[in-house]
């Protein structure tokens, strides 16, 4: 089957062909690295945050990577994409990735050696003059993926960063940041928390803080719901500002979600006004500062914690030249709503 015989059900699609690999794995990597490339142009994010920003988002496609080597050629499981609200893989592939790799040694020990696939492949290819079978080419592929990916660089539920120091927050001396991919959405999002510390060493308190966040900030809820609860468990924080950044929806020839800019590109690839490989991405980003201080508690056990501020929410999309001309045409108003002008990208090329 060619990448224009894509056909899926409503929720999810299995991609079941090396043509459809190679596309969609072009795409969704060509997709973050413009994203990472406006984020910092566009200072949607501060210096540091983009840092940050840019590892979570090298953790994500440093796992659909491993997906596309996993997958390549095996004809008995298939990568399932989300179609509902993500155009990203299902949140149990990267499940799967991690409990393959958990079991790695396990695995390595039933593949034939090395050595002795290289003389197979070399007596089918000169002697023969046979191309590889695919069983053949999974076992190769198989080989690859268990020995050149690492556990530890696979992009989980929950990513935590590490707490830094930072000088440039007026009322905050430090950051932490997290990631996790929402199961409800298949989505991953990207937080930033600056806050004060009330100790001598914060990495005294380090597995304090991380506990809670991993606990209560590992899914998407009401950004001020977050701050408040982080507060309340953590007695010895005090948080200034939390935002937090929402990839996607990817809009591409693989979503089936409800959003106008999906329809929008849909309909048009359709009508072949536009290649089968456009794409736009959405991008949300919310933020919630304190406004001040109250204290709560008896005489003896008193916890200071903020007022919360109302949350301030920040709408973008990133699109192709063409693109944007189509959204303008086909879903004006929604457009017209966003935090700024739509970001321009660049446009994916497959031949």
């Amino acid at each position: 089957m060619s990448i224009n015989h894509i056909v899926t059900p409503l929720d999810s699609a299995i991609l079941d062909s090396k043509e459809q690999y190679v596309f969609y794995h072009k795409m969704v990597d060509f997709a973050f690295k413009e994203l990472i490339v406006a984020v910092q142009r566009e200072q949607i994010c501060s210096k540091i945050e983009v840092q940050l920003f840019k590892q979570y988002c090298d953790l994500l496609l440093y796992s659909i990577e491993a997906m596309r080597v996993k997958y390549m050629y095996d004809d008995e499981d298939n990568m399932k994409v989300d179609l509902t609200d993500s155009g990203l893989p299902n949140y149990l592939e990267f499940r799967y990735l991690f409990n393959d790799l958990e079991l790695r040694d396990e695995y390595l020990g039933k593949l034939t050696p090395v050595e002795t696939l290289k003389e197979e492949f070399l007596d089918t290819l000169m002697r023969k003059k046979e191309t590889i079978s695919k069983s053949k080419l999974f076992q190769a592929s198989s080989i690859v993926y268990y020995t050149s990916v690492n556990k530890q660089y696979i992009f989980n539920k929950f990513v935590q960063g590490k707490i830094l120091e930072i000088q440039d927050q007026e009322d905050a001396n430090f950051l932490v940041s997290w990631s996790f991919y929402d199961v409800s959405h298949n989505r991953p999002f990207i937080c930033f928390m600056y806050f004060n510390y009330d100790g001598k060493k914060v990495n005294d308190y380090r597995d304090d803080i991380y506990e809670v966040l991993k606990t209560v900030a590992d899914r998407d809820m009401s950004l001020d719901t977050m701050a408040y609860t982080i507060d309340r468990k953590l007695s010895k924080v005090s948080p200034k500002l939390i935002k937090r950044i929402d990839l996607g929806p990817l809009h591409n020839v693989f979503a089936k979600d409800e959003h106008k800019v999906t329809h929008a590109i849909l309909e048009s690839i359709g009508k072949k006004e536009i290649p089968l490989e456009s794409y736009a991405f959405s991008l949300r980003v919310n933020e919630v500062a304190s406004k001040s201080e109250f204290k709560e508690g008896s005489f003896f056990s008193k916890q200071t914690l903020q007022r919360w501020d109302e949350v301030f929410k920040q709408k973008y999309i990133l699109a192709p030249h063409r693109i944007i001309q189509l959204l303008y045409n086909k879903t004006p108003e929604m457009m017209n709503n966003l935090a700024k002008a739509p970001i321009e990208v660049a446009g994916l090329k497959i031949k």
